[in-house]
């Protein structure tokens, strides 16, 4: 398919329940018929909990002082545990077809976002088996290696068309992360673009912008190819996947 597969839409910054609620419109017109469409964002300060999130076990601190902070707690449809978002990251939903092909799209999104980060100076982006989400390299603190986790990502697919996406940390306040135990893994470090850019020296200054221009340049040449078709609807069953 050409460039113009897809919409991109960006929508500033807008707060969960409205972003969720756009998601599904737009995912009842896509899995319509209509045009597919990747959703640009930020939210204000929310946790999230997936289906894995075992009652938000992996939130360490009480829900009164989540509340005294402003920040929401919200069960929703993904895969995945718990995570954060909030000013700073980079949120994608990539309402898209996928039928029963979820680990094939799960790879193209963590592609993309790959790709995107080597646009933004971080050569090291990869995918870590095993785990969904993209990392940089580990780093030693206090002689323990951890992982650093830069983006993470959570789907739902319904009537094979899928809901949420990825949170990418480009100037996230990531003493928010420290609230939680993201996505449940122990070993873990949350990253960020800049932060990567300060602990490299790097000169450079992260920014929205340049992130929202890198990923729409990533998704339109990881899915230029991409198979748009939406299979004959039947018994389609709810697939979930995330970290």
């Amino acid at each position: 398919m050409t460039e113009s597969a897809f919409d991109i839409l960006d929508l500033g910054v807008l707060p969960y329940r409205q972003a969720w609620e756009l998601q599904h419109a737009h995912h009842d017109r896509v899995a319509g018929g209509g045009r597919p469409t990747l959703l640009l964002l930020e939210h204000p300060p929310v946790l999230t909990l997936g289906r894995k999130a075992r009652e938000g076990t992996n939130i360490v601190v009480t829900r009164e002082y989540l509340y005294a902070q402003n920040i929401e707690v919200l069960d929703i449809e993904r895969g995945g545990d718990v995570t954060y978002h909030g000013p700073g990251q980079l949120v994608a939903y990539a309402i898209f077809p996928v039928g029963r092909k979820i680990v094939d799209f799960l790879r193209l999104l963590e592609g993309a976002t790959i790709q995107a980060l080597h646009t933004l100076g971080l050569p090291d982006a990869r995918p870590n088996p095993g785990y969904a989400g993209v990392y940089v390299d580990p780093r030693t603190v206090n002689g323990r290696a951890y992982d650093q986790k830069i983006a993470s990502f959570g789907v739902a697919v319904k009537r094979h068309v899928a809901l949420h996406g990825i949170g990418l940390n480009v100037t996230t306040n990531l003493d928010h992360f420290d609230l939680i135990v993201p996505c449940g893994l122990e070993g873990t470090q949350m990253t960020s673009v800049q932060r990567e850019y300060d602990l490299r020296g790097l000169p450079r200054t992260a920014s929205i912008p340049d992130a929202k221009k890198a990923l729409s340049d990533a998704f339109r040449q990881t899915f230029a190819t991409y198979d748009w078709t939406i299979p004959e609807l039947g018994a389609a069953p709810v697939a979930r996947a995330g970290s």
